[in-house]
């Protein structure tokens, strides 16, 4: 049955009261799928089936209400609806109401509360919300900190692919949080996080390749996985990145390529980035001497601690 056969179905079905048509067929609006996209008329049949107690309609509508999709953004709206779809043991829907407390969006912040819903949806098997409670032990956010319950839950994420748990998970291991320093699995979970497209873990991967860190040393490696990330406009990655552009190492040398790197790292509060634009303005690198410019960029690393920026600034001010 194609796409335009179900929705005439589901049209049928929706209009005669059947609460799970009507959802279907708002998700039809919703994505266009065998009828033209109209958010308006998605949410006009998330509500019907929602106000049939139809737990995933409720869920969706939430949706809809939280991002201002075919209905005026209401935050609060967006709760009321998770929490019925909740109550009904919708796995998804938990896990949202849970972001919802944690975070203080259309309810008032109770991190407590938001652990208990998260436990809900993560004792069901929902990635999310095991990786969420994970971090919710890691902070001791809600529950006492507790490194062994985080890792345990990154590890229930990670297993079923999810990307955020499996970059927690990688970053355990590196620092032996919760578990043994192991650099080997670190590298293992990184690299499954950044197949995902997960800038951080391309990053931290490339690093890992850079110095050698549970994998043979392999520069060019190292810069692809800083590309990868770099395009994402992950900071640490467009820095590293521009050091292998100005080093020649891993890439061809390229100080013009790697100006641009440092300067969009820079812009996003990199410190590392902040100071060699600071080193470059002050010298004359590439740029034009600007001894203003340079003191600019110092400061800006200064203030995150870089000590070596202090000292620059010093001198630069005894001109």
């Amino acid at each position: 049955m194609n796409s335009q056969t179900a929705v005439h179905w589901y049209t049928r079905a929706a209009e005669n009261g059947h609460a799970g048509a009507q959802c279907n067929l708002g998700l039809c609006y919703e994505k266009g799928d065998g009828v033209e996209r109209d958010l308006v008329q998605a949410v006009n049949w998330y509500t019907k089936a929602a106000e049939r107690g139809h737990a995933v309609a409720q869920f969706n509508l939430g949706v809809c209400c939280k991002k201002g999709e075919g209905v005026e953004q209401n935050k609060q709206a967006a709760v009321e609806w998770y929490r019925k779809a909740a109550a009904l043991g919708y796995q998804s829907a938990q896990c949202n109401l849970g972001l919802c407390y944690e975070k203080g969006e259309g309810v008032e912040r109770d991190p407590a509360e938001g652990v208990r819903w998260y436990t809900r949806a993560a004792d069901q098997g929902n990635a999310g919300a095991q990786c969420n409670l994970g971090a919710c032990y890691e902070r001791g956010e809600g529950v006492g900190q507790d490194w062994g319950e985080a890792v345990a839950w990154y590890r229930k994420a990670a297993e079923q692919g999810n990307a955020t748990g499996q970059f927690n998970l990688g970053v355990c291991h590196e620092r032996g949080q919760g578990v043994s320093v192991d650099w080997a699995e670190a590298v293992q979970w990184y690299r499954k996080a950044a197949d995902q497209g997960y800038a951080s873990a391309q990053c931290n991967l490339g690093v890992c390749f850079d110095r050698g860190k549970g994998v043979e040393v392999d520069i060019t490696e190292a810069a692809h996985w800083y590309q990868k990330a770099a395009v994402q406009k992950h900071a640490g990655a467009q820095f590293n990145l521009g050091l292998c552009y100005e080093k020649g190492e891993g890439l061809p040398g390229d100080i013009n390529t790697a100006l641009t790197l440092y300067r969009k790292a820079a812009e996003q509060g990199h410190p590392g980035a902040q100071f060699r634009l600071g080193e470059m303005c002050q010298a004359g690198e590439v740029v034009q001497r600007d001894l203003n410019a340079a003191a600019m960029w110092y400061q800006l690393a200064a203030d995150q601690g870089i000590q070596d920026a202090v000292a620059r600034l010093q001198t630069i001010r005894e001109l």
